[in-house]
């Protein structure tokens, strides 16, 4: 196989043509997509037909599974989750705000995947914003006020009873569950050393992080909010269009992402596994 990878041309992301992720991958290539993830942080594959069986198959090239919390899986497939939304739902689209997958986690997982199988023919765009670029940018005042601190991380905002996806939100396609599980708090450094690029990244951002440990809680919140507008700037982005049958997998290390909506009137389906921590 002779893979050909091309650049997005914005702050981060390429495309992979060249391979079948459908048949076993060989060492080699995965080797040469590891290279190509880390340096380009998404990778985006065309044109790739991909049962269930073979998403898992292809996950597990990369490290294990992680654990996804709060969502249900999809029935006979404990691993993959459903993100899926109907022509008609009117709930406010999931995801759409900037965050790192299951940052609250002890062992937060290395990347995602994510298969389109249902794509409306508008709409529906995944942003990444490149936390490399984010840091080695930053204001010198912004970085010294960052410098050795660590975030509380949590997934109460958005899982716990009270959240944005608890007990008031109604009429959703997706299997979400709330829980008090997601009271609980991780300490994450704000700013770390990639473990396999050995660069130094912003992890995390508002929302999964609600406090900066160690400041008094509006001090917190000032500097939480200062860090999300630098750090989400549209320099630092790239915008991901979707087609049918495309695998998107991106580093959870060194990136955020969020969900963009219009496409109402349109049914959109994707199946998605996490690469757990290595």
């Amino acid at each position: 196989m002779s893979l050909t990878v091309t650049s997005s041309g914005q702050a981060c992301g390429a495309t992979v043509r060249g391979v079948d992720l459908s048949r076993p991958v060989d060492a080699a290539t995965v080797a040469a997509i590891r290279a190509a993830w880390l340096e380009h942080q998404v990778l985006a594959f065309p044109d790739q037909k991909l049962t269930d069986d073979q998403l898992e198959a292809y996950t597990l090239n990369f490290g294990p599974f992680g654990e996804d919390p709060f969502i249900a899986p999809i029935p006979g497939h404990p691993h993959i989750i459903a993100v899926k939304r109907k022509a008609d739902e009117t709930a406010p689209i999931f995801a759409e705000s900037w965050h790192s997958d299951w940052s609250f986690q002890a062992k937060p997982p290395q990347g995602t995947c994510l298969y389109g199988i249902t794509i409306p023919p508008v709409g529906g765009d995944t942003l990444f914003t490149n936390q490399y670029m984010a840091l080695e940018q930053m204001p010198t005042d912004l970085r010294r006020r960052i410098e050795g601190k660590r975030a509380v991380h949590s997934a109460r905002n958005a899982y716990a009873p009270s959240g944005f996806y608890g007990a008031g939100d109604k009429g959703r396609s997706m299997d979400i569950r709330p829980s008090d599980d997601a009271e609980a708090t991780q300490l994450h450094d704000l700013i770390r050393v990639h473990p396999e690029t050995g660069r130094k990244s912003l992890f995390g951002t508002a929302g999964y992080i609600v406090a900066i440990d160690g400041l008094a809680p509006d001090d917190s919140a000032a500097l939480i909010g200062e860090l999300y507008r630098w750090q989400t700037r549209p320099e630092f982005q790239y915008r991901h269009k979707w087609s049918p049958d495309m695998l998107v997998m991106w580093d959870n290390r060194c990136t955020l992402h969020m969900a963009t909506g219009g496409y109402a009137g349109h049914d959109r389906l994707l199946h998605r596994t996490t690469i757990g921590a290595a």
